[in-house]
């Protein structure tokens, strides 16, 4: 789902397009300034230590050969159906 884009009007937030979401569905909101304060993401240190470990291990795979074009799997892909 692509995030909400919403505006403070009277000291109410107002969605700025309209939305699909259930009737009565609750939406937590998280000021962007708040968010790219953070990091961009809500990670703690030990998901963060995991993630930039896999970042690591992707470059590896990389310089050995052992990736596979994206553009590649999708025809792939296509070719299949």
């Amino acid at each position: 789902m692509q995030p909400l884009k919403a505006h403070v009007h009277n000291g109410r937030l107002v969605l700025d397009e309209p939305t699909d979401l259930p009737e009565g569905d609750v939406v937590e909101l998280v000021q962007l300034d708040d968010v790219l304060k953070n990091g961009g993401d809500d990670l703690d240190d030990e998901e963060r230590a995991a993630l930039d470990r896999a970042i690591e291990e992707s470059f590896a795979d990389e310089e050995a050969g052992r990736l596979v074009d994206v553009a590649d799997v999708i025809a792939d892909l296509r070719r299949t159906r």
